[in-house]
């Protein structure tokens, strides 16, 4: 018998359905939060006793150093076992005769738990390759690593959002019977329905979400966090474009005791910044649950803050990039005028020269969104101030 111990996402439950195409009824799927598989594995360990009969495999998340002695131990007597991780924080795995973890193929693509645990599969000849599951399982990479928003591939992002719109095992079912019967991957007339109402209903939450933004100084960074308990990736893809000069993006989910790290820039790393806090997870996605420490950085000390100005939305004159100049206004009550003079942006403060340049118009605005929460202001204030 098969034991799968997978995580509760869409690329966790991606892992799930390829092990019941590949073993049918000989595996047993279970889900697990990132701070609840450990338990999970312990008990698995416990029920088994001095039995070593199941094939036990992890995917898509990492374990303590305990159940990692108990694999260990659990090999050496004759059991098998199998690690299968794509998160940079699981390589020390690969050190194990049982641990494979990859965060990237060698054409530069983020690799995905599902699609690693579907390659091993079919490598190691446990499963037949089929075409529509691989259709599948490349729309669970493109959204687990992010790299359909470059390519525009909205299908990989509307399979997450109809993850979300139904059980676990209901989402199973349907894909499981998609992949046997289909020869191409697609969502039927209700579904696609169901997904329309969904991107209104996401777009109407983000648009809210925006207004409660709080920036703060965190250690080295200059972050965004804002209080939200759905829809998170796209929530914080949506406000680092929104708030490029932030850093990172921080989504607090109080009823969950979690949090969600998100970032659009190279520069840093949230897998890090969640590792200081017991989490891990990608480079630009990553996650923790909420302890003391990180309720009180983010939480206590941030509850005074006043939400973020957002950029005036329609202007036709103050348009950002205007080489002629952009008009800001900060929370001193100062007034930026941004231009460009002799090849680079300069900042007149309250109509008085300043005699620092950026080379960049967003570096500009980047330093004075940091100093003092500056936003773009309407027409109407850009027009007053050019008399």
């Amino acid at each position: 018998m098969y034991k799968l111990y997978s995580h509760n996402d869409l690329d966790g439950v991606g892992c799930g359905v390829v092990a019941k195409l590949a073993f049918g009824d000989e595996v047993n799927v279970t889900y697990n939060s990132v701070g609840g598989l450990d338990y999970q594995i312990e008990k698995f360990f416990e029920d088994a006793g001095q039995k070593n009969d199941d094939f036990l495999i992890i995917t898509d998340l990492s374990i303590n150093e305990e159940n990692t002695e108990r694999i260990e131990n659990y090999m050496k007597n004759g059991g098998s076992a199998q690690l299968i991780d794509h998160h940079k924080s699981a390589l020390h795995f690969n050190g194990y005769e049982w641990g494979k973890v990859q965060v990237n193929y060698s054409d530069g693509r983020q690799t995905s738990a599902t699609s690693l645990l579907y390659e091993h599969l079919v490598e190691n000849q446990l499963m037949i390759p089929s075409p529509t599951l691989e259709q599948f399982i490349e729309l669970v990479r493109q959204y687990d690593t992010w790299e359909w928003d470059k390519l525009n591939n909205i299908k990989a992002k509307q399979l997450n959002d109809l993850f979300f719109m139904f059980s676990i095992d209901e989402f199973e079912g349907k894909i499981i019977q998609r992949v046997q019967q289909d020869t191409d991957f697609d969502f039927d007339e209700f579904e696609q329905k169901l997904l329309q109402m969904e991107d209104n209903k996401i777009e109407r939450y983000i648009k809210r979400k925006k207004r409660e933004l709080i920036q703060a100084n965190i250690g080295d960074y200059c972050a965004g966090v804002v209080h939200a308990e759905s829809y998170h990736s796209e929530l914080g893809n949506e406000l680092g474009k929104e708030y490029p000069h932030l850093d990172y993006i921080v989504i607090l989910n109080m009823g969950g005791r979690k949090m969600s790290f998100r970032t659009i820039h190279d520069h840093v790393d949230v897998s890090e910044i969640a590792g200081q806090f017991g989490g891990g997870g990608h480079a630009k996605a990553s996650g923790c649950s909420m302890g003391k420490e990180a309720f009180q950085l983010f939480v206590v000390d941030l509850f005074q803050s006043e939400q973020l100005r957002m950029d005036a939305p329609k202007n036709k004159l103050n348009v950002k990039e205007n080489p002629n100049g952009v008009l800001y206004e900060g929370r001193s009550g100062d007034k930026y005028f941004i231009f460009v003079h002799a090849g680079d942006w300069s900042i007149d403060i309250n109509r008085k020269k300043n005699s620092q340049t950026f080379s960049d118009y967003q570096d500009a605005v980047n330093h004075i969104k940091r100093s003092d929460y500056a936003w773009l202001v309407k027409d109407d204030i850009f027009e007053e101030y050019s008399k």
